[in-house]
């Protein structure tokens, strides 16, 4: 029998072993170092967040009040059902849209939605599946949160509450949660936002955003493995928004609106203010809507389709007609008209009567007026709104007298009210007809013609028309028309230091521009208006003619109330041609004024498309306006005065 020396094997056996033995450690020498050193910070905080949560506590949004103290928008506690995307641990997002649909309620559709729209956000961050969570909804979470769905909780939110009826809903505004492209830009990367933050998306919402957020607080809490609560660390208290004052009437937005509602086809435009300050004490655009739809984070299909039609609506509810919407001025052109050719000398008070001819005659093209009215002096001509008066007078002016008439009064510019998507106006030049009319760019006598009563190369926004009318009651101060009076002080939590209140001095100014213009104490700001060449003489002579508008017979008689003289103009403004002025294609209807006549307190512009005459439509709309102010500020009825519906 032959002896083998195994020796050997063996110890090539025992080499083997030590080598992966000696592998296997280095592996796991390696595994722990990159776990306990290289990523030791990031794998504790893990190990932290599975055991510590930091639960938000939304911020209440500040309080927007009217200028005596009733409340425009105001919010109020609902319960949301929100899903903590750390508790996922990986689980498949689709596979929880048919439970949470089954025992909540939601559409499935919609859950895979915002779970898709999602899936591309931080871990951390939360979802609300359903906003007002019904005492149901909160029953089933509670019911299921230890058993499948550790991953649900009940948390309190502050949910935005306008007035009914769309009231002020152009003005205020919405708000609703921040989308994915307001994310990428960097305005809203300085905010330090983040999805699922809710924001203010139109009006003085977003337009005072900043200030009515506030600051959100948090609780952090210790939690068990199915996600239960077991214990609070701290709690940092939620810092609310300030609160807003706006310079805005209730009783006087209440009546604008009642008056649009009741007009022929509802669509138009009634806009109050102060000429001494700038101050808009109402603003109503009709038709309007409902911001209550949008103030909802997750929407139902049902919501969702509303929003959709309002945006399709040919009647343009969306659109904030008084900053937004662009119309011929008609005859209420002819009062910045009057006050130019006074100052710029193409008339004089001694010397101010024109030829009207029932028209007149440019080359082979007659332009007619609407009656005859022989050689009129200034006043009567403002009064009759005689066409074939300012038709001479604006060939007097020129062209160039004209453009200087709209960059004194800042009609080819913004008004810089305090409202997101203001538009500027279209007014008369040489290079306004080369973009407008490119297969006849030259101008010519008759294009200044046409310039000179508010048709065919004029379109003014209606708070732009306003703030002029405002300048010619005031002798010339041209203030910028705003909606804000005051920001109140808010003490921060835990800090005995208020927020300070602010006052706008102009409120095109943003609040850091604002404060470098204010006086030392940074509280009160000072308005600081454009002023207007305007005498004391050819301010009085024009404001005659506005006042026998209403009083002596003229075109807006409609609106004439014994002791509480209103001066005024009317407008009717072409759509198309005549002949075609009829159905949808019917004139505007204007009434611009202010009262009393010889110490302005309160101005109005109001128009109604689409419906005729303006002393017909717009200035008995604007008559309810003016009781409704004398009602407040007299302490009586006023004394109807002489009805009078005629161009």
């Amino acid at each position: 029998m032959k002896f083998e020396d195994e020796s050997q094997n063996l110890r090539l056996r025992l080499r083997i072993i030590q080598m992966v033995v000696v592998v296997l450690l280095t592996v796991l020498g390696t595994r722990l170092y990159f776990l306990q050193v290289v990523n030791g910070a990031y794998y504790a905080e893990r190990a932290e967040n599975q055991r510590v949560r930091r639960l938000p506590i939304p911020a209440q949004r500040g309080t927007i009040f009217d200028r005596n103290g009733k409340i425009l928008v105001d919010s109020r506690p609902t319960y949301n059902v929100i899903l903590s995307r750390e508790e996922m641990r990986g689980r498949d997002y689709a596979s929880l849209a048919q439970p949470l649909s089954e025992g909540l309620g939601v559409d499935e559709e919609l859950l895979r939605e915002r779970f898709d729209e999602l899936a591309g956000q931080r871990a951390f961050e939360s979802i609300v599946i359903k906003q007002n969570a019904t005492p149901a909804d909160i029953a089933w979470v509670e019911a299921h949160q230890g058993i499948d769905h550790a991953e649900l909780r009940i948390e309190q939110q502050p949910q935005r509450r306008y007035l009914e009826n769309g009231v002020l809903a152009h003005v205020l505004g919405y708000v609703g949660e921040v989308n994915p492209k307001q994310l990428e830009k960097d305005d809203f990367k300085r905010k330090g936002l983040k999805p699922g933050d809710v924001i203010g998306q139109e009006g003085l919402e977003a337009n005072y955003d900043e200030y009515l957020r506030g600051i959100d607080g948090y609780r952090e809490v210790i939690v068990d493995s199915r996600g239960q609560i077991q214990d609070t660390i701290r709690t940092v208290e939620p810092q609310p928004g300030q609160d807003l004052v706006t310079t805005l009437d209730l009783d006087y937005q209440l009546t604008a609106e009642e008056q649009l509602r009741n007009s022929p086809n509802g669509r138009g435009v009634i806009i109050m203010a102060n000429p001494n300050d700038g101050e808009i004490l109402a603003l109503a655009s009709a038709p309007t809507f409902d911001p209550n739809i949008f103030s909802q984070n997750v929407k139902t299909r049902e919501v969702r389709q509303q929003i959709a039609e309002l945006f399709k609506d040919p009647k343009t509810p969306m659109v904030n007609r008084a900053i937004s919407g662009r119309y011929p001025p008609g005859s209420t052109w002819k009062i910045p008209m009057a006050v130019a050719g006074l100052e710029q000398g193409a008339i004089s008070i001694k010397k101010s009567n024109l030829v009207c001819g029932g028209g007149i005659q440019i080359g082979n093209k007659f332009t007619r007026c609407m009656g005859h009215h022989g050689s009129p002096e200034l006043r009567y001509a403002i009064r009759i709104s005689c066409d074939g008066y300012f038709y001479r007078l604006g060939l007097k002016m020129g062209i160039e007298g004209i453009m200087k008439m709209v960059s004194d009064f800042e009609l080819n510019r913004r008004t810089g009210v305090d409202l997101p998507h203001e538009l500027v106006s279209w007014t008369p030049s040489p290079d306004f007809k080369k973009r407008f009319n490119p297969r006849d760019p030259d101008w010519r006598d008759i294009d200044t013609v046409y310039a000179s009563f508010g048709q065919v190369y004029d379109f003014v926004t209606p708070i732009a028309l306003l703030r002029t009318i405002s300048a010619v009651a005031v002798g010339g101060k041209l203030y910028v028309p705003h909606l804000l009076k005051e920001v109140k002080a808010t003490a921060a939590v835990g800090d005995p230091n208020e927020r300070e209140t602010y006052r706008p001095a102009r409120a095109a100014l943003n609040y850091a521009e604002a404060r470098e213009q204010s006086s030392p104490n940074k509280k009160e700001l000072r308005p600081n208006p454009k002023m207007i060449s305007i005498s004391d003489e050819n301010h009085r002579f024009v404001v005659e003619g506005m006042w026998q508008v209403v009083n002596e017979g003229g075109t807006g008689g409609a609106v004439k109330i014994e002791g509480f003289d209103v001066a005024g103009k009317t407008g009717t403004a072409q759509v198309v041609s005549l002949g075609k002025d009829t159905g949808q294609n019917k004139d505007h209807s204007w009434f611009v004024s202010y009262a009393p006549a010889w110490k302005p307190e309160v101005a109005t512009v109001a128009l109604i498309e689409n419906v005729g005459f303006g002393g017909k439509f717009a200035a008995p709309a604007t008559r309810q306006m003016y009781e409704t102010y004398y009602r407040k500020t007299h302490n009586g009825e006023p004394t109807p005065g002489t009805q009078i519906a005629k161009r």
